[in-house]
């Protein structure tokens, strides 16, 4: 048990995750359904931590697919606090900035990233072109949503195909890397067929493969940074972490790509990596935590692959092993994500310390997604500022 970051007990903390994996019916006919369904084992190991310590109050909320029920739970027992996990609604990953959108109409604060930011991030090809706009080096690329966008464009190859608005690595697997525009076209056909979306198509950089996560705000931290190890992978298969090594264990992906922490030698290079990490993280107005994915070229430069401002907060996932790093294990680290949270609210003159506790309201028959909410009570402190 760790010691109570919150010492005017209790707090009520509510953790929303997404239970839409089966809302189809078929796992066979979602190609996400692994990344999907993990959100439930995360949000219990969330739970737990959370209520482990003293004086937080905690229940778990979950979102289940098109179903806006959650929504009149929170306004009919809103929490001093959202710990937000949704990465998707009824299977779409355009759900998830929805969540933080419907939160802020009812005036419950949470834990992460904006809807704002939440759509940057999700809108992988326009967060590009904010972070070039920046000088963050982000790959060429362009987005396809038929085939016959790619007539007359003469892109130089090895390319990168990949679904516009996923994470967790859906749809990408060894074919995603492409070589000739046969192989390029029936790439993109694969994309907008099995996962309904357009195709992002963007240069692929060889290099080192780097996780760089971030924790709080103004400015973020830098955590240890990760480095995925490619030795093991078959010679025939290109270097990238697709599905089967992130979600099928004991696939040659899977043995073929392991992270560890990662060796950068020269001051200047590990400069900049944090540099271009911390400049996306300010550009694309994420808070409180995320992870910017970088390929770190023969040069020296980091190329911006992919950002994660909802990223994965597993006990055995990428970012709990870099803060594990710095000495924060799985329940500190979890309740340094909520202090971080409260220190911005409390830094934002649009939230209150005290404000009355709204009435409560029968729910509504309609649904209504409008009034009523819940505050953030005054239970904030000058949060460690160490490494504990």
């Amino acid at each position: 048990m760790i010691g109570s970051p919150f010492p005017r007990a209790p707090m009520k903390i509510t953790v929303l995750y997404n239970r839409d994996y089966e809302s189809d019916g078929s796992q066979a006919s979602d190609p996400g359904h692994e990344a999907r369904a993990e959100i439930e084992g995360v949000a219990q190991a969330v739970e737990s931590a959370l209520r482990r310590i003293p004086g937080v109050e905690t229940r778990l909320l979950p979102c289940r697919g098109t179903s806006l029920r959650f929504a009149e739970d929170l306004r009919a027992d809103p929490p001093d606090l959202v710990f937000n996990l949704c990465e998707s609604l009824a299977g779409d990953s355009r759900g998830e900035l929805a969540v933080p959108a419907i939160l802020e109409s009812l005036g419950i604060p949470y834990t992460g990233s904006s809807s704002v930011a939440l759509a940057l991030a999700l809108h992988k090809q326009k967060a590009k072109e904010l972070l070039r706009g920046v000088g963050v080096p982000v790959p060429d690329g362009r987005v396809v949503r038929r085939p016959p966008d790619l007539d007359g464009w003469d892109a130089a190859f090895p390319l990168m195909v990949k679904p516009a608005r996923e994470d967790a690595s859906v749809g990408i697997s060894p074919a995603s890397v492409v070589h000739d525009r046969e192989a390029l076209e029936r790439r993109v056909r694969h994309v907008l067929d099995t996962h309904r979306q357009e195709a992002i198509v963007e240069r692929y950089v060889e290099g080192r493969e780097l996780y760089v996560a971030l924790l709080g705000n103004d400015p973020p931290e830098v955590l240890p940074i990760t480095e995925i190890d490619f030795s093991e992978l078959p010679a025939t298969l290109p270097r990238i972490v697709t599905y089967d090594a992130k979600w099928v264990p004991g696939s040659v992906e899977d043995r073929g790509t392991r992270p560890h922490l990662a060796e950068i030698t020269d001051p200047e290079v590990r400069a900049r990596v944090e540099h271009v990490a911390r400049e996306t993280f300010r550009t694309l107005e994420l808070r409180d935590y995320g992870r910017v994915d970088l390929r770190l070229d023969a040069d020296g430069t980091p190329w911006v692959i992919d950002v994660n401002a909802n990223c994965a907060l597993a006990p055995d996932a990428g970012y709990a092993r870099a803060a594990a790093a710095i000495g924060l294990p799985y329940d500190a680290m979890i309740a340094r994500l909520v202090e971080v949270a409260i220190e911005r609210l409390h830094a934002d003159p649009s939230w209150k310390a005290e404000r009355p506790a709204p009435a409560r309201r029968p729910p509504s028959q309609h649904r209504e997604l409008h009034g009523g909410g819940g505050e953030l009570r005054n239970r904030a402190h000058r949060a460690r500022r160490g490494r504990s």
